[in-house]
């Protein structure tokens, strides 16, 4: 016995622990791969739309500075090519000008010179003594020279600080001139130092020998191998801004957008982190994991419990049904034990019959003459007189083995319908009041005896008022018995019994008489008591029906043949 209810254990535990993991694989699978196509999906556009964002930024600010760059040295061309080179060799002149240029530009113009082709600065305009510099040993004058205009990389030169020249050249007087200015390095590098994006963000430019163009705003960790791509990479993209990530020499991956200055010389680089960049990001993506954890925690949970409370469902319902089954087995027993019990009634009550009326017919021989003289006549009367109470007392066992056999048990009494009931409504007004149910009758008067079992008739009005009872326990209400007779079915009786209750739904309502259907809780109801009503009623030749709307109530209504 102990090793069948271990068994039974284990394989409850099992088919808990199966169920859990089913429910757990079935809920996950579907959350997993939402998650995972909404993260990925909102990846995609999340990168996409901080490239775009960042290209937008980049392109603006490159508008900007080649704007800034272009209009001054438009400005040199301008005054250039409109003077007469007597005039541009006038320092009064240059130095008139370039009050006005400051004027009109917020300083950003520092000095204005002529230069001759030999590299001699003929004319010169500004805070520095530079008349009569030579430049003609300078990287940048060998390219202004041999170029009609011209935009310097920043260089210290004589100054000794950062500075960068914008220079144009004209021929004036059969020989070429330079006019040059330079530009106020703390202008220009506002217009780098300026920029901003997000909290890392920042840019910086760079020439082609990887020198700085303008100081940047924060301090840049090398990236040894990046910038020489960066080159490439622009140029193979026909100057498009590139954008790229890439890990510099400490192991920081930062988001790079890339774009050429001053028709290709320089390259303006906004430098930000991954992380910084993709915060939002990142910040979606915890979200995602968290709501994952704690769904996934819910998941779990509701999976052990409901599938415990299914086990343990399945397993009351074996039990159950084992209960059933060995009742199934009492049962047959019983009905074998009812038969024997038929058979042996029946053996026994067909002798016993004939020693009754044997002793009968002795007994009326002692009556005649020559054995009315008998000396033991009495003892014989005696004797005739218990033979005669055994047999009966024998048939009356019999009787009852038959009954008990046979359910012929019941015994048919004329009643009268009114007085059962009401001894029926005072039975079970207890238990009314008891679960605020107020029971009420309307019985009509003078009904016609009815020749039915009583106990019989009083366990149908019995099941059918503690069933409304149970229905109305919770919201009370009103049981009403109403007797009468028919007017459609002639010689019947009617009995009525309603309630205002919650009803019966519709799918109920055709099984309600069916053996063992019952909408109770498990160990609250047999399914029986409707179903004994039913052969009760076909028993006594009469007929039941049910009327009912869910939230209003139910009619029982029982037709019962009146014997003439």
């Amino acid at each position: 016995m102990k090793k069948d209810k271990g068994k039974q254990s284990q394989y409850y535990q099992t088919l808990t622990r199966k169920m859990i993991l089913t429910v757990i694989i079935v809920s996950f699978t579907p959350m997993v791969l939402v998650i995972a196509i909404l993260l990925q999906q909102f990846n995609a556009s999340y990168h996409e739309k901080t490239h775009a964002h960042l290209s937008e930024l980049v392109q603006k600010h490159k508008q900007n500075i080649d704007s800034f760059l272009q209009e001054k040295l438009s400005t040199i061309e301008f005054l250039a090519s409109t003077q007469r080179l007597s005039r541009l060799n006038d320092n009064d002149f240059l130095y008139e000008t370039l009050i006005k240029l400051r004027r009109d530009y917020d300083n950003v113009f520092v000095d204005l010179g002529l230069i001759d082709e030999k590299g001699i600065q003929r004319a010169y305009a500004g805070p520095y003594e530079l008349e009569a510099a030579d430049y003609s040993n300078a990287k940048w004058f060998k390219k202004a020279i041999s170029e009609p205009e011209f935009i310097s990389d920043v260089f210290l030169g004589l100054r000794g600080f950062p500075h960068f020249i914008v220079a144009t050249r004209v021929k004036k007087n059969g020989g070429f001139w330079l006019m040059r200015a330079t530009v106020n390095f703390n202008a220009f590098n506002s217009l780098v130092h300026n920029f901003q994006v997000g909290r890392t963000g920042f840019a910086f430019i760079l020439n082609r020998t990887g020198e700085f163009q303008a100081k940047p705003n924060q301090e840049i960790k090398p990236c040894s191998q990046c910038y020489s791509f960066f080159w490439e990479a622009v140029e193979k993209t026909r100057n498009n801004i590139l954008i790229t990530r890439w890990t510099d020499d400490s192991g920081r991956e930062n988001l790079y957008a890339v774009g050429s200055l001053k028709n290709g010389d320089w390259l303006l680089i906004v430098k930000q982190q991954a992380e910084d960049a993709f915060s939002d990001l990142n910040r979606m993506s915890n979200i995602a994991l968290l709501i994952f954890l704690v769904g996934g925690t819910a998941i779990i949970g509701m999976a052990a419990f409901t599938s415990k409370q299914m086990v343990r469902r399945i397993r009351k319902a074996d039990q159950e049904t084992e209960m059933m089954n060995k009742q199934i087995i009492e049962t047959g027993k019983m009905a074998s034990l009812g038969e024997l019990a038929a058979g042996i009634a029946h053996e026994i009550n067909n002798p016993v019959a004939i020693m009754v009326e044997e002793a009968g017919w002795m007994g009326d021989l002692f009556e005649d003459e020559p054995f009315a003289e008998s000396k033991n006549l009495s003892e014989f009367k005696r004797s005739l007189a218990q033979i005669n109470t055994q047999g009966q007392r024998c048939k009356e066992i019999t009787h009852k083995l038959l009954s008990f056999a046979r359910k012929t048990d019941t015994t048919l009494k004329d009643v009268q319908v009114n007085q059962l009931i009401q001894e029926i409504v005072g039975l079970s007004e207890q238990m009314a009041r008891y679960n605020k149910v107020t029971m009420a009758t309307e019985l009509q008067p003078d009904l016609p005896f009815i020749t039915i079992s009583p106990s019989e008739m009083q366990q149908m009005l019995l099941n059918l008022i503690n069933n409304a009872i149970d229905a109305m326990s919770k919201s009370g209400g009103t049981i009403k018995i109403i007797t009468k007779l028919s007017r459609l079915e002639k010689d019947h009786i009617v009995i009525i019994v309603e309630d205002d209750g919650p009803g019966i739904p519709e799918s109920n309502r055709e099984r309600i008489f069916e053996p063992f259907f019952t909408t109770k809780p498990v160990g609250r109801g047999t399914g029986l008591g409707l179903s004994i009503c039913y052969g009760i009623v076909q028993k006594m030749g009469g007929k039941i029906d049910v009327h009912s709307t869910v939230g209003e109530g139910t009619r029982f209504r029982i037709w019962i043949p009146v014997q003439k």
